[in-house]
């Protein structure tokens, strides 16, 4: 199989498709790479290290894509790219289509198969691709709040840690999972008072017990959201629901709550978010403020600490990527349950319930489709 690797052109957005180790693995296995020239720079890998790992190095964007039979990305295409999707191709990467009815439309309208990361899932329904950014948006979420907490940045002035005499801060996080865990471990380590709200009364255990009580844990309701809120200098929205939009937990009315200054971060911001008031942002411009709340919404969080993410990221999806250019995708899925729950688009249908559900479209399985 032809396997392309494009440069990212999303705002601000450093990260790549596939390291050089994940090239020659492919190279390997016979299949032949072509990467898009400087697409690695911004994770400091050189053309020369893709050439010497045997990929061949291309010099636009509109030859890989018209050359490869599957494209491996890190984020969704965006408009630029559009035009470049080939009929019939296979589309590797993140895509949280929920929010995003007009590429849904444009993979459908080219017969894409669209395999996305973060409905992959491992023989325990965990999320293995999804995981790895997970981590590194959790850990940077309690890291961009606490900056722009600071006076000088807009925020109240509140310094997380606190210093003898003057409490520490209070960060609250909706959600337990990856991100809740990974902004909790940050959080606790910076010295702060962290809260975590969560519906699922065993994760509660598991967090109390893996933290041993250095965090609290409320159930997940309406009171205590509310007064959690009014307590908050940092609230990082950390829910998901696989495929789907996020729930909007916070309306703007309940934003009235929270202390000026005080700082969101919605890590949901791929799949429209879990406040009301979220807007998508980038690196260029990442924060907004309504009714004196900080908003930090940046769909790329990740991409502002690219070395890293590149390559845990790449840690993650190389199975899956030989296995779609070994196999291809009709083959590829039937012997793989969890890739199965990956593919969102193909042969022109929705193939993922969450997906056409978020966007009142109609679903087609997968098992259908592939006969």
């Amino acid at each position: 199989m032809i396997v392309g690797i494009p440069k990212e052109i999303k705002n601000h957005e450093y990260r790549v498709g596939m390291i050089p180790a994940g090239a020659h693995a492919l190279v390997e296995a016979g299949h032949t790479v072509y990467v898009e020239t400087t697409a690695g720079e911004g994770s400091g890998i050189t053309d020369s290290e893709y050439a010497e790992a045997g990929a061949e190095i291309l010099s636009d964007a509109k030859s890989v894509y018209a050359q490869a039979e599957m494209i491996v990305k890190v984020k969704e295409p965006i408009e630029p790219e559009y035009d470049l999707l080939q009929q019939g191709q296979t589309l590797f990467t993140y895509l949280h289509l929920a929010p995003l009815p007009g590429l849904t439309e444009l993979l459908c309208q080219r017969e894409v198969a669209g395999v996305a990361y973060e409905t992959i899932t491992d023989e325990m329904g965990g999320l293995p691709l999804l995981t790895p950014m997970s981590e590194v948006a959790g850990r940077m979420a309690v890291l961009m709040g606490a900056y722009y907490l600071q006076g000088v940045t807009g925020g109240r002035g509140t310094l997380l840690s606190g210093v003898p005499g003057v409490p520490p801060g209070d960060v609250v996080i909706l959600g337990g999972g990856i991100v809740g865990l990974n902004s909790a471990k940050m959080a606790l380590g910076l010295g702060a008072r962290v809260t975590i709200l969560e519906t699922n009364l065993d994760r509660m255990r598991w967090l109390d017990n893996t933290f041993h009580g250095a965090l609290t844990t409320l159930s997940s309701n309406h009171h205590n959201l509310m007064a959690s809120l009014a307590r908050a200098d940092v609230l990082v929205g950390a829910v998901l629901i696989p495929g789907a939009s996020a729930p909007k937990l916070v309306t703007r009315e309940m934003l009235g709550a929270m202390k000026p200054g005080s700082v969101v971060v919605d890590v949901a911001v791929d799949q429209g978010g879990c406040f009301e008031t979220t807007k998508a942002t980038t690196h260029s411009e990442p924060i907004y403020t309504v009714d004196g709340i900080v908003h930090y919404c940046v769909a790329n969080m990740p991409g502002a600490v690219p070395r890293t993410s590149t390559f845990a990221l790449n840690n993650a999806t190389l199975p899956y990527s030989l296995a779609l250019a070994d196999k291809g995708v009709d083959k590829a899925v039937k012997e793989d349950s969890g890739l199965f729950e990956g593919v969102n688009t193909y042969k022109g249908h929705i193939t993922y319930k969450a997906v056409a559900e978020s966007q009142g479209r109609p679903y087609m399985a997968l098992d259908t489709l592939l006969g």
